[in-house]
């Protein structure tokens, strides 16, 4: 007759009494919601800082092409100037050089035509890099709200686990709801 005898150490049962303890109901429920909440909450987060720093890399990009513009509307006003000192020549010289005066009135006209196109259209680029600027940080403000409210659910789930209370279990459904609805918009840039 054989008999078969089973020999338990202390590691076995305390793993079996973990196994018992383990998160089950509301509680097991509220783990599963809470670390996709941190997941989804960490891309958020991401996604927020990304935005922030193309918006300040196009405000940079705004900034350089209002500042080259400004260097072309100070050329413009200098070629303006030698216009001006062209025409006070054209009065002041005698009757052979006035052609030369004259020349150089017309010369510098043209330049200022072409300066003049060349500075709008940097301005035009530095209020195209303004506006889109702009857009990132609306949908960078729009991320971090998604991260907020998802930091919320996940600070109002530890709540509703140590009151155990279902009503802030379902609070923290649809706060997390919310956030990600709010995630959508900002990657749809809405």
């Amino acid at each position: 007759m054989s008999e078969e005898f089973e020999v338990r150490g202390l590691h076995e049962a305390h793993l079996d009494e973990a196994a018992e303890r383990a998160p089950r109901g509301m509680a097991g429920r509220l783990a599963v919601i809470t670390a996709i909440l941190a997941t989804v909450g960490a891309m958020f987060s991401y996604m927020a800082g990304t935005t922030q720093a193309e918006a300040g890399l196009l405000k940079n990009d705004a900034a350089i092409s209002k500042t080259e513009a400004a260097n072309q509307w100070s050329y413009y006003q200098a070629k303006g100037n030698k216009q001006n000192l062209s025409e006070l020549g054209m009065e002041l010289s005698s009757d052979a050089r006035k052609p030369f005066f004259e020349a150089e009135r017309k010369r510098y006209e043209a330049q200022k035509v072409q300066i003049r196109k060349a500075a709008e259209k940097l301005e035009q680029t530095s209020a195209a890099f303004d506006a889109r600027s702009a857009q990132q940080m609306h949908q960078h403000h729009r991320w971090a709200q998604a991260t907020m409210l998802l930091q919320i659910a996940i600070a109002m789930a530890a709540i509703a686990l140590l009151s155990r209370r279902a009503w802030l279990g379902k609070l923290v459904v649809g706060m997390g709801a919310v956030g990600i609805v709010i995630g959508v918009l900002a990657y749809f840039g809405v």
